[in-house]
């Protein structure tokens, strides 16, 4: 089996279509993991995505991290810790710090992998049929090089094919400006703390009530550790609605 791991952003974008139109050998679909927290525009692209693949785009979801995330806030819920990398001020020390995120294994990697059983027709804690194998395509462009992994799961292999054609996120979007005269949105969610500050003042300027979304999230999770330390979306540790990007 071959599946190509869809973001709905400029990489796994551009290799969508590449295999569509035969720059690339065919697979027997496409997953894309739901955090339930992507911008309206990417679910938008996912939604024009689909009219341009003759394969199928399985959409598949962990739950709703952001829920999920106020839910650990509040010490409720499936998770009693937060999962998602804020940034974090010790309440004694005053020192910053970054939280692991653990987001991407359970929200996108772990449901991606589930889905990939399910088509094999495997049910919870079977085994895949002997020399039952898959083939993992990963959106990952030459300028990432560095975020390369192989499979947790032995008989399932990631593959890069930009890394193998040294195509960059650049030259992703060049592709897609000449062939379609569009370029792909970002993938991340709204309230990722990786997001740059440009990233963040696109988003407060472009999608206003997305970024007011955002800022009541970032002041209700602002003391969601077990030691107390305050937690921020921003790398500044400020809040986000008075951060200056």
């Amino acid at each position: 089996m071959r599946i190509l791991s869809l973001g709905a952003g400029v990489q796994s974008s551009t290799l969508a279509l590449m295999i569509e139109r035969g720059e690339l050998p065919m697979v027997d679909g496409a997953i894309f993991a739901d955090t339930l927290g992507e911008p309206k525009e990417v679910y938008d692209w996912l939604g024009w995505l689909e009219t341009k693949l003759s394969y199928p785009i399985h959409r598949v979801s962990f739950g709703d991290l952001k829920q999920d995330t106020i839910e650990s806030a509040k010490g409720i819920g499936q998770y009693k810790f937060l999962t998602i990398p804020l940034f974090t001020v010790n309440s004694i020390t005053k020192k910053k710090g970054l939280l692991r995120r653990q987001c991407t294994s359970n929200y996108k990697i772990n449901p991606v992998n589930q889905k990939i059983r399910e088509l094999l027709g495997l049910k919870k804690g079977e085994k895949r049929r002997k020399g039952t194998n898959v083939e993992l395509l990963m959106g990952i462009s030459y300028d990432e090089v560095m975020r390369m992994k192989e499979n947790r799961i032995k008989w399932i292999t990631n593959s890069y094919p930009l890394i193998d054609m040294k195509l960059g996120r650049s030259e992703c979007i060049s592709w897609f400006e000449e062939k379609y005269d569009r370029t792909p949105p970002r993938s991340a969610c709204t309230f990722c703390p990786y997001k740059t500050n440009m990233e963040w003042q696109q988003l407060k300027e472009e999608y206003p009530q997305e970024f007011e979304d955002v800022v009541k999230f970032d002041t209700i999770i602002r003391t969601g550790t077990k030691t107390n330390d305050k937690v921020y979306l921003h790398k500044s540790c400020q809040p986000i609605g008075e951060v200056d990007f």
